[in-house]
């Protein structure tokens, strides 16, 4: 029998291009979000309220959609990302909370997300996305994962001193080991995609950072606008050449 419109899974299936993707996503997020706050000069607040717009509508589509569509999907990922910077600099340094109180904060409200969530539908998995409750709690969860990426990507790069190539090198090693839990361990695969999920947030973070900030910085100086129009262009063409089909509820 033909899942009901009200049990269709739009969210894609986790495979390789995914994470490609989502790495890129991330990386614009940094990129684009410091374009319209820094580059623009709008400031954070005025580009936390602009990008929570654009967030709500493309939520709002995808949840209203009736199918997966995988750029619409990736363009709801993208409008996470972009808040999720600006809201977590301006958390971080207009409010004066600092990177590790930030952190701290972003850290206990997606794990209390994620914790609603299971004790309010019995799973948190991809493969459980399958009716608008479940989507609001997966953008909410997503959204405060990407915010607390950012934050925890500034920490490290910035106030623990890394610089933004370590501290890519920590979160490209953090995220290695996943993998290797995820071959090597019967550890739950829905603990270790929210793990996996979250770390990308830092690693594309310190890696936007490494591409924009001066070269006194530890940073390339490359131009906001032409990164992100490069890392746009480049998930167009993955999301465009790479067939992406939806995530399977089947366990």
């Amino acid at each position: 029998m033909p899942p009901s419109q009200s049990a269709i899974i739009k969210v894609p299936a986790v495979t390789l291009i995914f994470w490609i993707i989502k790495i890129a996503a991330t990386t614009l997020g940094e990129t684009g979000g410091d374009a319209l706050s820094m580059s623009m000069r709008l400031g954070y607040l005025v580009s936390t309220a602009i990008f929570a717009v654009i967030f709500l509508a493309t939520v709002s589509m995808q949840v209203r959609a009736k199918a997966f569509h995988p750029l619409l999907y990736w363009i709801t990922i993208v409008a996470t990302t972009t808040v999720g910077t600006t809201l977590a600099d301006f958390m971080d340094r207009s409010l004066g909370i600092g990177y590790a109180g930030g952190s701290s904060l972003l850290l206990a409200l997606l794990l209390l997300s994620l914790f609603i969530w299971h004790r309010t539908l019995g799973s948190v998995s991809v493969g459980s996305i399958s009716t608008p409750k479940a989507e609001i709690f997966y953008w909410v969860t997503i959204l405060f994962s990407q915010t607390l990426g950012t934050a925890l990507g500034d920490w490290t790069a910035d106030t623990a001193g890394m610089g933004y190539t370590s501290a890519a090198l920590i979160f490209g090693s953090l995220l290695l080991i996943i993998v290797i839990a995820y071959y090597a361990t019967n550890i739950s695969t829905t603990i270790l995609f929210w793990a996996a999920f979250s770390l990308t947030r830092p690693l594309g973070a310190v890696v936007g950072d490494f591409l924009d900030k001066p070269h006194a910085q530890g940073g390339l100086e490359l131009s906001r606008y032409g990164a992100t129009a490069a890392l746009l262009s480049f998930m167009l063409i993955a999301i465009l050449v790479f067939r992406q089909r939806a995530a399977s509820n089947a366990h």
